[in-house]
This record gives C-alpha cells, sequence and structure tokens, in this order.
C-alpha cells in the first residue's frame, strides 16, 4: 500500500508492504527497501528493529499532527493528504482537550497559576525528555483551574498537568 507522509515539512511516498507476524517493508522512492520488526511495548511506545538496528521510538498526537520521538530527535508526521482544519460558521474544530507532555518527561517549569486567563497557544508548562525542551501549550482559550504537577516532576504522556475551562466567547 503507498502512503503519502510529510514529515518535518518534506513529503514522502513509502510503499508499505506487512511481511509475516509483526514484519514490514518499507521502500521509499530512490531507496532500498527497509525490513522492519515492531513491537508495542506501550500505548506510543514501540521497539523496532529496522534493517538488523534495534529503535526504541515514541510517538504522540498532536494538534498538527503525530510527533515520533527517535534517538533524541522529534519529527512530526502527517497525512500528506491531509487538509488543515477550517472552522466553518457554527462548527467544531477538534483540538486536543488536555495539556500532556507527547513522551516521558521532567517539569522543568510551570508558567500559569491556578487562576489565570489564557489564550489558546498560550504556554502553560515547560517539559524536558532527552534534553531536548517542549513548551505545552492552552489547547483553547480558558481559566485554568488547577496545576496538577511541580517542577522536577516526572510526568508521562497521558498525565493531565494541567486542567482548564474553556472559555466560550459570544459573537458580537
Amino acid at each position: 500500500m503507498i502512503y503519502h507522509v510529510t514529515v518535518n515539512d518534506q513529503t514522502h511516498s513509502l510503499d508499505v508492504s506487512p511481511g509475516k507476524g509483526r514484519t514490514l517493508t518499507i521502500t521509499r522512492a530512490g531507496q532500498d527497501p527497509k525490513q522492519v520488526l515492531f513491537h508495542s511495548i506501550d500505548d506510543g511506545h514501540l521497539f523496532l528493529v529496522v534493517d538488523g538496528k534495534a529503535v526504541e521510538t515514541f510517538a504522540a498526537e498532536g494538534p498538527q499532527g503525530k510527533h515520533i520521538f527517535v534517538n533524541g530527535r522529534t519529527f512530526l508526521v502527517k497525512d500528506a493528504g491531509e487538509k488543515p482544519l477550517r472552522k466553518k460558521s457554527g462548527s467544531k474544530v477538534d483540538i486536543p482537550e488536555q495539556v500532556t507532555p507527547p513522551m516521558p518527561s521532567i517539569v522543568v517549569r510551570i508558567l500559569a497559576e491556578t487562576g489565570d486567563r489564557v489564550k489558546r497557544g498560550q504556554g502553560l508548562v515547560v517539559v524536558s525528555a532527552m534534553k531536548m525542551e517542549t513548551t505545552l501549550v492552552a489547547p483553547y482559550d480558558g481559566t485554568v483551574t488547577r496545576i496538577n504537577t511541580t517542577v522536577d516532576a516526572k510526568v508521562a504522556p497521558g498525565d493531565i498537568l494541567v486542567d482548564m475551562e474553556k472559555v466560550v466567547l459570544e459573537d458580537g
């Protein structure tokens, strides 16, 4: 099956063929095929063997696509055929409702306090993983109702670090 994906703003065509058990053959145009054995360790945590080399990966869904973490590097991967979400009058755009780290991390800074009114995209918590800092942002305009973490806390995907109450703005 042919997949068209965008990885960090570069589009690639991949021919993916299933093998026996948990194996795939992945061929990128103009390159030799790669044999991939995969094993799911946990939700979003995969152990891969790519052409005989072991690789541990973490994946987390984000508003722009899937964030893949491999050997200290982050890749934003999305379906190349996907259209950007547009808000139509009277409709809702599907955005994440929770502030959670994309991979196991350590909290290095908390940028908001309980009671703060925040705008969509405003930084709330900074986490560090594999010597890389990531700022977790408000998924929508709202009020911070609770901070569920502290500096130096070890956190994992699915941990809700900040509870928020959505602010609904009236037109007019």
